[in-house]
């Protein structure tokens, strides 16, 4: 693949860049702008939005006809990037978890009144949505296979029974993507469902309490007494669910890594600022090597994420699952996030251990990130697994033929 941007491409991230600069970076930088779960209002947030769509910088992912801009996947990269200089750049734009990859998953496999029924409201920003598919032991985690939640059919209806937990943005969606098990067949043995938050049958059983900052709606326990949805709401198709899990979670996962490539980048840039001003015992701490060490060494780790995150998308555009080129993106990233968050609080001091800068906020965002869509655990797996099958081809360049 060629790195050079496109001249399209280009003018989208200079204009993102410029957007972030001049309308949502003074939002962070008020404290009194962020909410309760160290988020920002829906409130403060809305005059931003509806700027971004003026400017034609709303929904990357999403489909012209609905609002969005419909880019290619290398475009997200650059544009995703370009948004998390701030905290809150991929809300500004549409592309924030968890109703990006929700969007794409809906653009990808609904039908044509679905989408209009369950992804045009996303897109135009107008509800939030959520992905139920995590349950306490012993149903499915990383594993979706093990899912215990179940649905029964009783005519043209599905009533659903089971409980979920850690579901992202549960508390504050309207729209919801739910996976429950249809049958034991080990492969087809899953459906996902769509269902409207007013719909009988289900509550929230709490909002769990975590280390945060939090994305809006928390991560809530869910129980499923009886919920009813209609088969015309089956996404894909009855017992497509893990087909659904893993046509979300690939882009989904590299979304994260997209935008954990900004706030890492932020990070650097903060902890830069400091150590090019601060002096102690008579020397300039950016020019005690000791210091260059550390931000060369996280340079260089995010310089490596961000091509991993590249290569995977292009891979993705071409048609291919790049399971593995995903995995190693979103290992790298996660960990590379929290390093330079690390750093950035190690080179300020007790400056960077308050919050006087967002580089705190930052780093408590950052332990979720090895957690989140897969552990590091279970990607390494996952590599180790290709790495037994494949043999020399594991790493072989995308070509025509083989050798």
């Amino acid at each position: 693949m060629d790195f050079t941007l496109s001249p399209e491409i280009e003018s989208l991230r200079i204009r993102t860049r410029a957007f972030v600069e001049e309308h949502v970076l003074p939002l962070e930088s008020d404290p009194g702008n962020f909410a309760e779960h160290e988020n920002i209002p829906d409130e403060r947030l809305a005059p931003v939005r509806e700027k971004a769509k003026a400017a034609g910088l709303w929904a990357p992912q999403s489909p012209k006809e609905y609002g969005g801009m419909d880019l290619p996947m290398v475009a997200w990269v650059v544009m995703y990037e370009e948004a998390a200089r701030s905290l809150f750049g991929p809300l500004a734009f549409n592309c924030m978890a968890p109703d990006d990859g929700n969007m794409n998953v809906l653009k990808k496999l609904g039908t044509p009144a679905q989408k209009e029924k369950w992804l045009r409201p996303i897109v135009e920003g107008k509800v939030r949505s959520s992905f139920a598919m995590t349950e306490p032991a012993p149903g499915g985690g990383s594993d979706p296979s093990m899912i215990k939640t179940s649905a029964e059919k009783h005519g043209d209806t599905w009533k659903i029974y089971g409980r979920k937990w850690f579901i992202t943005g549960a508390a504050a969606a309207s729209h919801f993507i739910l996976a429950a098990r249809t049958s034991d067949d080990k492969r087809k043995g899953i459906t996902t469902f769509l269902y409207h938050k007013d719909q009988p049958g289900w509550r929230i059983v709490r909002r769990i309490d975590i280390m945060g900052p939090e994305e809006h709606g928390g991560h809530c326990e869910l129980e499923f007494d009886g919920l009813e949805v209609h088969e015309s709401d089956i996404l894909s198709g009855i017992g497509d669910g893990l087909k659904v899990v893993q046509v979300r979670l690939g882009p989904a996962r590299l979304t994260h890594c997209m935008r954990w490539t900004g706030w890492a980048k932020r990070c650097v840039e903060i902890a830069q600022e400091y150590v090019n001003r601060r002096e102690g015992f008579g020397v300039k701490l950016a020019d005690r090597e000791s210091v260059q060490m550390k931000l060369g060494e996280v340079g260089h780790n995010i310089h490596i994420g961000r091509l991993l995150t590249m290569h995977a998308a292009w891979k993705l555009d071409q048609g291919d699952y790049a399971r593995k080129e995903v995995s190693m993106a979103k290992l790298h990233m996660a960990n590379t996030l929290h390093q330079a968050a690390d750093v950035a609080i190690q080179l300020q001091g007790a400056r960077g251990y308050s919050k006087d800068t967002v580089v705190e906020w930052i780093y408590r965002a950052a332990r979720a990130a090895r957690l989140v869509d897969g552990a590091d655990e279970v990607h390494k797996m996952v590599l180790a697994k290709f790495m037994r099958e494949e043999g020399r081809d594991f790493w072989s360049w995308s070509a025509g033929n083989r050798v």
